[in-house]
């Protein structure tokens, strides 16, 4: 084989290489990573939001320091904000600690991010509220109508072991406007230790979703400290998931009966929960 043949084959290669990079977020778009909404839209204007988020940034085994870096998906904080927003909303963001929210790399990739995430990158206010996000310990949750929990791998250090949160969930539950509360993924790890008045755990028998373990395996993450079907099923919620030939690429929105919580199996799930969650506000109000 000639050196001008091999040169021709090798350039072809590259080209099929490149050719497949390009194509790639579509193909996962369309098996079903990050689904287009087409459900009914809310409008909320003058109403109240709160995003909250992780504040850790290693993706790390239990007792260790160091790992690759993580935090929250960016989809999992982009896409409950914007279809807030774009209802009028007013929308607040806060943190386990505050100050500057971690937002995994990974999950701005070009392969896997979305139209949100971009916007988000492009809108200084968004920039400027996750550089400066408000500390979950210094925020009244009875004062919003939403309260929403984004998920991403760093959620399984934090959200589940504050006591502060479960406290504010809780108060927020009892609330007189009684806000509509939830999350997706690892979100809703905020919830598993929120406790009625009598203090027994306040999801225990209210349908529930969130990552589900097979997802959790089949993305050979398991070394976090919590995961979120395994923890909901602990708290005594009725876990509810919809599955796929890889679960990442699943979707599930669950609504208690009460209509009280809204949550999102994972990535996939953020529009339709949040939507979820504004539709129960305003048929309250009609």
């Amino acid at each position: 084989m000639g050196k001008v043949t091999v040169l021709k084959i090798l350039g072809g290669l590259a080209m099929v290489a490149a050719l497949v990079a390009l194509a790639l977020p579509a193909v996962l778009h369309r098996a079903g990573l990050h689904p287009d909404y087409s459900g009914p839209i809310t409008e909320l204007p003058g109403r109240r939001a709160l995003i909250i988020t992780t504040s850790h940034s290693t993706l790390n085994a239990p007792g260790e320091t160091t790992g690759d870096a993580t935090g929250v998906m960016a989809s999992e904080m982009t896409h409950p904000y914007y279809n807030f927003l774009d209802a009028g909303m007013q929308v607040d963001i806060a943190s386990i600690k505050g100050g500057r929210i971690p937002v995994d790399p990974q999950t701005l990739n070009r392969v896997i991010k979305t139209p949100e995430d971009d916007r988000f990158m492009a809108d200084p206010v968004l920039l400027a509220k996750v550089a400066n996000s408000m500390m979950v310990a210094d925020v009244d949750f009875t004062q919003y109508d939403v309260i929403f929990m984004s998920g991403g791998w760093g959620a399984a250090y934090d959200l589940g072991f504050s006591l502060v949160l479960a406290e504010k969930v809780s108060d927020a539950f009892y609330a007189a406007n009684k806000p509509v509360i939830g999350g997706v993924c690892h979100g809703v790890l905020g919830l598993i230790n929120a406790k009625d008045l009598e203090g027994n755990l306040l999801i225990a028998g209210r349908r529930m979703t969130g990552v589900t373990d097979k997802q959790i395996q089949e993305l050979r993450i398991e070394i976090t400290p919590q995961h979120p079907e395994a923890e909901l099923r602990k708290a005594g919620a009725i876990f509810e998931s919809n599955t796929a030939f890889l679960d990442f690429f699943a979707t599930h929105v669950a609504v208690d009966n009460q209509k009280r919580f809204v949550t999102g199996q994972n990535q996939n799930s953020g529009h339709e929960t949040a939507q979820a969650m504004m539709a129960i506000i305003a048929k309250r109000s009609e």
